[in-house]
């Protein structure tokens, strides 16, 4: 099983490096989606945690 987890790691590594290699900005975007995505969601916990004080 830990063999298994080790070889995903590493392709997942190596397809994001073939990614960055062969489309940078393509691999720009789904930086900036996934940025945004994060920004998002700290918006809504902050949204949130705001509404249960007042």
């Amino acid at each position: 099983m830990a063999q298994a987890k080790k070889v995903a790691f590493y392709m997942l590594v190596v397809f994001v490096l073939y990614t960055i290699i062969k489309t940078p900005e393509r691999a720009a975007d789904l930086v900036q989606v996934g940025f945004e995505g994060v920004s998002d969601a700290a918006k809504s916990i902050g949204d949130f945690m705001t509404a249960l004080i007042s």
